[in-house]
């Protein structure tokens, strides 16, 4: 089976939402004379990349990443391709491209994912949208923007339409290189206790039978 890589690579060219914490690594131990090991220490926003937010991060008293059911992450999905230059992604750009058999949608809406800079603007995802995947049986919503709301969102429309359908998130994909179509998702977060979010290596495997 083919795998398909869509986390962008950590390092400290890494982009991060404006005054969040960049991306640091240290060695801490150094292999020589009297040890055997190179151990480091990472710095990091738990927002970094590819990312799963949990509920903690915009509901007060919400799961932590810890407490997150891994059921969202893991399973069939579908890759789907939006034009670029909207604004939003709207319940008409998902309306009969939600398959029940795949419930975890990623949406594709910028032609290249920009990894290196935080961008100005990026399309966001409308609480209709959300809605409508939820009524068709969604479990996850992916995107390969920074964020489901804009940068200057105070209400975070969107991020509390999936609180209240019980969806995922997983945000800051890479998914230019893949096609549209059906895959495994294997993207699962890391069990760090009190955590609002959570880096994840995000992963798509051709389903069996699948020529790709």
């Amino acid at each position: 089976m083919r795998l398909w890589d869509i986390s962008p690579p950590l390092s400290s060219a890494t982009a991060v939402w404006p005054g969040d914490t960049p991306f640091s690594i240290e060695g801490t131990w150094h292999k020589g004379p009297g040890c055997p090991v190179n151990v480091s220490r990472i710095t990091m926003s738990t927002h970094t990349g590819a990312h799963a937010d949990a509920p903690l991060h915009y509901e007060t008293g919400g799961r932590d990443a810890a407490a997150v059911s891994l059921q969202a992450y893991l399973g069939p999905c579908r890759v789907i391709y939006l034009s670029p230059g909207r604004a939003r992604v709207e319940a008409s750009d998902l309306d009969g491209r939600v398959d029940p058999a795949s419930p975890r949608l990623l949406v594709r809406t910028t032609p290249r994912a920009v990894i290196d800079r935080f961008p100005a603007t990026f399309p966001t995802v409308s609480p209709e949208a959300i809605d409508l995947l939820a009524d068709a049986g969604g479990l996850l919503i992916g995107v390969d923007t920074p964020s489901l709301d804009p940068t200057d969102s105070k209400t975070l429309d969107a991020h509390h339409a999936v609180r209240r359908r019980g969806l995922a998130i997983l945000e800051g994909l890479v998914l230019d290189d893949v096609p549209e179509g059906r895959y495994e998702l294997i993207a699962l977060p890391l069990r760090l206790v009190g955590a609002d979010a959570s880096p994840v290596r995000a992963v798509l495997r051709s389903l069996p039978g699948d020529p790709a």
